[in-house]
């Protein structure tokens, strides 16, 4: 899905805030949280708060991996602060806004410094403000605990590959050298004498690039019918299924 920013402009007040919207394309296939489910939930709790939204951010079809500042609304977020004087900002949740713990403290201790608070309205059933300081306690605790998940589901994600790979399972995309039949991966000798190749000259010291543009040259196609990268080569030489 092609990705989009929409900023909307709302009238100011003493308070301010700025409210920030995020999903992912992954997201968005599997049906997760709206944008207008996350707006809505912002907007009451600046209303029930008294904080007027300056301005409401919404990112669609962005991944949590880029840094804040490197998204397209997120870089916003930094020029909104000093344009609008805001002293809020306001999120679902902490991976609205955050790829990793470095990255959360990193950003939350400069707002901190900037006299920005950091509102995120679900902390276990609770909300938590960054204006405080157990909210800066909880916000840190929260940050370390959000990216030990994400590298406990990353580890989980590695073990179940690797175990299909030696059980020759199936697994998507099918890996060049193999065809899918069935849940079973059988080899498919052609391309796995292709990968010999391109173990042959690489120990004869050709560079990735050498090997893909000879690969593409002799019109020997890819598992998807496409032109040959090094990085595809570098995939293949890299991959422990061989």
């Amino acid at each position: 899905m092609t990705r989009k920013k929409r900023i909307e402009t709302f009238g100011t007040g003493i308070e301010r805030a700025i409210c920030y919207v995020r999903v992912s394309t992954e997201e968005q296939v599997r049906g997760g949280v709206s944008l207008d489910a996350q707006e809505e939930r912002l907007r009451a709790y600046c209303k029930m708060t008294g904080m007027e939204v300056s301005k409401l951010l919404r990112e669609e079809g962005v991944s949590a991996s880029k840094p804040l500042a490197s998204r397209p609304c997120g870089s916003e977020i930094y020029s909104l602060i000093h344009k609008l004087g805001a002293r809020n900002i306001v999120a679902l949740k902490l991976d609205r806004l955050f790829r990793d713990a470095e990255d959360a403290l990193r950003t939350t201790k400069e707002w901190d410094r900037a006299g920005i608070a950091l509102h995120l309205l679900e902390m276990g059933g609770q909300t938590l403000n960054t204006g405080s300081a157990m909210g800066r306690f909880f916000i840190s605790m929260s940050a370390a605990f959000a990216e030990m998940e994400r590298n406990l589901t990353s580890e989980r994600t590695m073990a179940a590959l690797g175990h299909k790979k030696s059980h020759r399972e199936a697994y998507s995309p099918t890996p060049f050298g193999y065809d899918r039949i069935g849940n079973e991966l059988k080899e498919n000798q052609q391309e796995l004498g292709i990968i010999t190749l391109i173990r042959d000259w690489r120990a004869a010291g050709w560079s990735l690039r050498k090997i893909a543009d000879e690969l593409t040259a002799k019109s020997i196609p890819t598992k998807k019918g496409g032109k040959w990268h090094a990085s595809t080569v570098q995939y293949l030489l890299q991959n422990d299924l061989y």
